[in-house]
């Protein structure tokens, strides 16, 4: 067993793709699939399930995964050790919902890409709701959620940044021109949010089954993209965070609602296995995030 095998074998979990991961550790894709079939033919078990053109680890596989995971970053460790002084190198996954990646991380992958180039950096979209679960599989190094304040006794989180909701229509929508709202103006209208199981979506019904309205009408979406394209278009009232439609909002493309929602207390957080040891890497990539988000944070003021 080799310690590329090994290498290729995280990279591929962490992608489940041939190609993709044959072109993050700069690989011919056969290279990769000989590998890992070299790989499962040592240790006598499937690692992935070949479903079509899509990957998935099988059980033997997420077992092995962890254990993979703890020899390379000992070996990360051992040669942060040897070169402390010198550039840093070696890959890190980083897994956010949809609205993060877009809004929030560019910036922060930029920053530390141009500090550290020799970092391969791998991103996962990964739906809020599954985000914690990939700490706990070690799939995910660090990840990033929209939610209310996480308490976790096997995660470590950080609060960066609150972020504000609005509830958003077209400018030629009825109540575009309102300067004040009340509860009765909702009935008959059309919200436009995420699907059920979104932690803000949950936040949103909360809100206003208290003040007594449980009969709303919804259009569900998997993309903060798609509810702003369809509010644009005004179809539907959308609810959105803030820095999604901040330059829709500047070009009068959408109107903010004089709307709001109580006990709505939504942050961007950061996340990482409260036992992951934090390698050079790591604590870098988080000292960067937080420096940034500072920075956006004193803009704002």
């Amino acid at each position: 067993m080799e310690l590329r095998q090994l290498n290729t074998f995280c990279t591929v979990a962490a992608t489940l793709n041939f190609t993709r991961a044959a072109e993050v550790l700069s690989y011919v894709p056969s290279n990769v699939t000989m590998q890992i079939k070299a790989l499962e033919d040592e240790l006598g078990v499937r690692l992935f399930d070949r479903l079509g053109k899509q990957l998935a680890l099988t059980t033997a596989g997420k077992r092995f995964l962890t254990h993979a995971q703890g020899v390379l970053e000992k070996l990360d460790e051992a040669r942060s050790a040897v070169h402390d002084n010198e550039k840093l190198s070696g890959t890190l996954t980083i897994s956010a919902n949809e609205v993060i990646c877009s809004y929030r991380l560019p910036p922060v992958f930029q920053r530390f890409r141009s500090q550290h180039p020799g970092v391969r950096l791998i991103f996962r979209s990964v739906p809020n709701q599954e985000l914690k679960q990939t700490l706990f599989e070690g799939t995910t190094d660090i990840v990033y959620m929209l939610d209310e304040p996480i308490r976790s006794n096997g995660l470590v989180v950080e609060s960066l940044v609150e972020e504000k909701f609005r509830l958003l229509a077209a400018p030629d929508h009825p109540l575009a021109k309102r300067t004040m709202l009340k509860l009765e103006d909702f009935h008959g209208e059309v919200f436009l949010t995420n699907e059920k199981g979104c932690p803000y979506r949950t936040m949103f019904d909360r809100s206003f089954e208290k003040e007594g309205i449980d009969s709303i009408t919804y259009l569900e979406f998997q993309s903060a993209e798609a509810i702003k394209q369809c509010a644009i278009s005004g179809i539907g009232i959308g609810f959105l965070p803030e820095i999604v439609v901040e330059a829709e909002v500047e070009r009068g493309q959408l109107v903010v609602l004089p709307w709001q929602i109580p006990d709505l207390r939504v942050y961007t957080q950061m996340l990482w296995h409260k036992d992951k040891w934090l390698s050079p890497i790591m604590l870098s990539f988080i000292e960067t995030a937080r420096e940034v988000f500072r920075l956006q944070n004193e803009n704002k003021l």
